[in-house]
């Protein structure tokens, strides 16, 4: 079983930058899609980025791009999320996922079929 892990997360201040990255253990399906979701304590688990391992194709939400921009490194077995004026709001548990990918885009979050174990991320004002 291919495990995620999760690094980079930590304390920042509002307008501040900050790159989490997701390594993988072993090799990704060409298939799959690999996304970061989000879950602010009290809130439900939220999609911020999703990134297509074969072709790159990139998602995100509409409250999202713009802000955050997703990448890759197959040869690394890693995805990244670069995550720039950090707001307050943005505080939450960070998660990466890989899923295989559905027509039209990333799966839904059921889908998913693997998941890191989260990485923290607090923004003070």
């Amino acid at each position: 079983q291919v495990r995620l892990v999760e690094s980079g997360g930590g304390l920042v201040q509002a307008g501040d930058s900050l790159r989490l990255s997701c390594a993988a253990s072993g090799p990704i399906p060409s298939n799959y899609v690999m996304a970061w979701f989000r879950q602010a304590t009290g809130k439900e688990r939220e999609f911020v980025a999703a990134i297509s391992w074969s072709g790159g194709s990139t998602y995100y939400p509409a409250s999202i791009q713009g802000r955050f921009f997703i990448s890759r490194d197959n040869v690394k077995s890693t995805v990244y999320l670069l995550m720039n004026s950090l707001k307050t709001d943005d505080t939450a548990v960070y998660y990466c996922a890989a899923g295989p990918k559905v027509a039209g885009g990333p799966p839904p979050p059921q889908e998913y079929d693997l998941w890191g174990q989260g990485t923290q991320v607090t923004v003070s004002s």
